[in-house]
């Protein structure tokens, strides 16, 4: 599949995917040691808690499963549908993002589970709005279907089929996003604790904002 996007899509992924990836490593490195970007190993998680009769356990993860769906529930309505223009509503998405990346910092700061359920409900708006501008091309927020392309692109070129380099190039780049947000996560939660959540909360509340402006001014010059 030929991947038509713009540019500033592309940059738009790759930033996304730094964010999940700082997000991600403050909940692995909280009090929970609990992913919050994805939910397959969540899932995995609940079963085998399930299995153990482990009852507090569960709940937290179901929480953690329907904040993440909640989120991306959210946004469906916020966007509303899969067409790629300017003007969608993706400015108030990212400051719903930045929001609740605010609100889980004290949370978190006070071992509450729902921080991890406020910064989940976050990754779910994002991976959705992502998916939804993206035509399901781009998953910000894990990474299983990106190393899938890349395995898809390998076996293609040692049976000599044509390459999606596009496609390929941009898996690259999201995964090279994701993995320096965790370096990034990982070295600001050292110095600041779950203060480290400011640099993502603030990098999409900022962009939220600033897209939101733009669109506002580009409405009311083409009156």
């Amino acid at each position: 599949m030929t991947i038509r996007l713009p540019t500033w899509v592309w940059i738009g992924a790759i930033a996304l995917s730094c964010v999940a990836g700082m997000v991600n490593v403050v909940g692995f490195l909280g009090f929970e040691h609990q992913a919050v970007s994805h939910m397959t190993g969540t899932t995995s998680q609940l079963g085998m808690a399930l299995a153990q009769g482990d009852w507090r356990v569960v709940g937290h993860l179901w929480g953690l499963l329907i904040a993440f769906c909640l989120g991306a529930m959210l946004s469906g309505m916020i966007v509303q549908d899969s067409a790629l223009r300017l003007g969608r509503r993706y400015g108030m998405v990212l400051t719903l993002e930045s929001l609740l990346l605010l609100v889980a910092i004290p949370l978190f700061k006070q071992q509450q589970i729902w921080g991890a359920l406020a910064a989940a409900m976050a990754c779910g708006l994002q991976n959705a709005m992502a998916t939804t501008f993206s035509g399901a091309v781009v998953r910000t927020t894990h990474l299983s279907g990106m190393f899938t392309d890349l395995g898809i692109g390998l076996g293609h070129l040692l049976r000599g089929l044509p390459l999606p380099i596009r496609r390929l190039t941009l898996s690259g780049l999201i995964i090279s996003g994701f993995l320096a947000g965790g370096i990034l996560g990982a070295w600001l939660f050292l110095r600041l604790g779950y203060n480290a959540l400011l640099a993502p909360a603030l990098l999409t509340g900022g962009t939220g904002f600033g897209y939101m402006l733009y669109t506002q001014w580009q409405r009311l010059h083409q009156h």
